[in-house]
């Protein structure tokens, strides 16, 4: 199956069904949080969202859009570390619940593709033009693209994407 940016979300969850419970996405970062799961995500841990946010989640920002992550536990002074939600022992211990892109960005065979279909659907923002201008910046440096994800696709008016890439449009 093709992976494009209009693919369906229940044949993306499907494929990222393939996950083989490795650890190894989980020992070097966390996945991204829909906004739309974090008030589900806190229900579950009986929290209020904003203590939830504050006990579990990182912010941090991506093609200019706040956005959050699991907490990670670091070694050191290493940028990477392991999901604070992961156990050596006993995997993802929410795994039955957990996120979008916990579930579809693995080590799978479409994993790559997957985590790309999520970056384009769910970080990008098309109607921010600084989002757009970042997310120039990261197929430019070799970022995994996805048919139907490319800048073209977004912004179909090709003088609009001119004059927001050259910054006559900057908001």
């Amino acid at each position: 199956m093709q992976i494009t940016r209009t693919t369906k979300l229940s044949g993306i969850l499907e494929l990222g069904k393939e996950c083989k419970r490795c650890g190894h996405c989980c020992s070097f970062d966390s996945g991204f949080i829909a906004k739309n799961e974090i008030k589900s995500l806190a229900k579950h841990f009986k929290l209020k969202e904003i203590d939830f946010i504050k006990k579990y989640l990182r912010e941090m920002k991506v093609f200019n859009n706040t956005v959050y992550k699991f907490k990670i536990k670091k070694k050191g002074s290493k940028p990477f570390g392991r999901c604070i939600l992961y156990d050596k022992e006993k995997g993802c211990t929410i795994h039955d619940i957990k996120p979008m892109h916990c579930k579809i960005g693995n080590c799978n065979k479409h994993g790559e593709n997957l985590s790309a279909w999520f970056t384009v659907n769910y970080l990008v923002n098309k109607d921010d033009p600084e989002s757009i201008r970042q997310f120039s910046i990261y197929i430019k440096s070799g970022g995994k693209m996805i048919p139907g994800g490319e800048l073209k696709d977004l912004i179909k008016d090709k003088e609009k994407l001119d004059d927001i890439l050259n910054y006559k449009i900057l908001n």
